[in-house]
């Protein structure tokens, strides 16, 4: 199973439909939407939050909320 919190530094993927019931209200309203790419940006040096981008909009979640989150690798 593909999260966000198992993509390397650089590495893309698409938020998978199956994601929507645990994807919180607000990072769904900041354009984390399934079908949408995700790229991981930077790990913080203790290995949280997540730096990401979503829709061109730069986020940092919690490891533990980017664990939830499924997605399929893009290639």
């Amino acid at each position: 199973m593909n999260t966000i919190a198992t993509l390397l530094k650089g590495e893309t993927g698409i938020i998978s439909e199956e994601s929507l019931d645990v994807i919180p209200l607000k990072l769904l309203e900041m354009g984390c939407l399934p079908g949408v790419e995700v790229a991981l940006l930077q790990v913080a040096p203790l290995n949280d939050p997540l730096y990401i981008c979503v829709n061109g909009s730069h986020l940092a979640i919690r490891k533990e909320m980017a664990a939830q989150i499924k997605i399929i690798k893009s290639e």
